[in-house]
């Protein structure tokens, strides 16, 4: 196909997680034949997710600036809205996909239907069930289901909520999530961890970052972290803090003292999954993590009270603690003291997906934009 006749795929990236997620995609449709990927940014996370485009080898090709020192949601909300329908008015996109259920997904969607371009909601389905958890989250992805004019849903269980809410059968895909595609991608280079831990002793991992886990339900979070590192002597904590200053400030006051815990800037993609396979065990409220640990068969303590992605916890890999101390500190003491019951999380058994999840989502992309015409029978 000419370049003069390829189809323009925009396709939106803001966060760190979209970056990752996106970037399959992203070079899925550059590698093609048909295809023609501009990629916009808006810069939701700039400094977390420019790291991520350069693992990945990805540049973006508009950049939208949106953050500002202090805006709130709203103020986000409507700079995201306004930029992106500019964006894609100058643009003219054929077609445009975006990932995840941040506000720039929301906004991206909102965009494309008012513009009337089509757009793919990649990661479809997810659902809490619950329109406050997490906040604004889950308001957002039900919202974008009902704007989207393909939907890549991750499981069968996310294509079943799709279906439940009344979405057409025949515009929802199953394809895998391309977060394992980007796993299996950053597994394969071995990238060096960049931090000095100590190899004879057992590592866990911890991330926090969701707006439910600011303040006291951080405070349990890292009391529960304090009593894990003060009963088990032969535990290293690791825990790469986001840069939210609601987060930094109370990880520093509550266990910065710590001898064996290492309080680190976010690490770059490549260093967070070689952290992952070197863990024992992984602390977590992040959804991406969710799949990635249960791709590796590394147990995961879920920091939440609900999970969108409950296959995870059903598959046995992760378990929901919420961010009660004792919990917390109780469950980790079981896998770190019960070796049965840690290798009956610790398996590798991924619902998530294979790894090409993107060429996926290319191929039906590309029949949408260029449909088989079938030959005339001749008489």
């Amino acid at each position: 196909m000419s370049s003069s006749t390829r189809k323009t795929v925009a396709c939106i990236v803001g966060t760190r997680p979209e970056a990752i997620k996106m970037a399959p995609v992203i070079r899925a449709v550059q590698a093609s034949s048909w295809g023609r990927c501009r990629v916009i940014f808006t810069a939701q996370h700039r400094d977390l997710a420019a790291p991520i485009f350069e693992f990945f080898g990805v540049h973006p090709d508009v950049d939208l600036d949106v953050m500002r020192p202090g805006q709130s949601l709203a103020d986000l909300s409507n700079r995201l809205l306004s930029s992106l329908h500019h964006a894609l008015g100058r643009e003219a996109p054929d077609f445009v996909l975006a990932q995840g259920d941040t506000t720039t997904v929301l906004a991206s969607a909102l965009a494309s239907f008012m513009l009337g371009a089509p757009f793919g909601h990649v990661e479809a389905g997810l659902r809490t069930h619950r329109l406050d958890s997490p906040f604004p989250e889950e308001a957002n992805r039900v919202a974008v289901s009902h704007l989207s004019t393909l939907h890549f849903a991750p499981t069968p269980a996310a294509r079943e909520n799709l279906l439940r809410e009344g979405i057409d059968r025949a515009t929802i895909h199953l394809t895998g999530n391309t977060g394992i595609d980007a796993l299996h991608a950053a597994a394969r280079r071995e990238t060096p961890l960049g931090a000095s831990l100590d190899p004879r002793r057992r590592l866990i991992l911890v991330t926090v970052h969701r707006r439910e886990n600011q303040g006291d339900p951080l405070r349990r979070i890292c009391r529960s972290v304090r009593a894990i590192h003060d009963r088990f002597e032969d535990v290293e904590i690791l825990w790469p803090v986001h840069p939210n200053p609601a987060v930094g400030p109370v990880v520093a006051e509550m266990i910065g003292d710590l001898p064996r815990a290492r309080l680190v800037e976010p690490l770059g993609y490549g260093a967070f999954v070689t952290a992952m396979k070197r863990a024992v065990l992984i602390l977590s409220d992040s959804g991406g993590i969710q799949e990635e640990a249960t791709a590796l068969g590394k147990p995961v303590l879920v920091l939440r009270r609900f999970s969108e992605r409950g296959e995870a916890v059903d598959c046995g890999v992760a378990r929901l603690v919420g961010c009660d101390p004792e919990a917390i500190a109780a469950e980790a003491a079981r896998l770190l003291l019960d070796d049965d019951a840690y290798r009956t999380l610790a398996q590798a058994a991924s619902p998530f997906g294979d790894g090409r999840s993107a060429a996926r989502i290319a191929s039906i992309v590309k029949k949408h934009l260029i449909p088989v015409r079938s030959k005339a029978v001749s008489a």
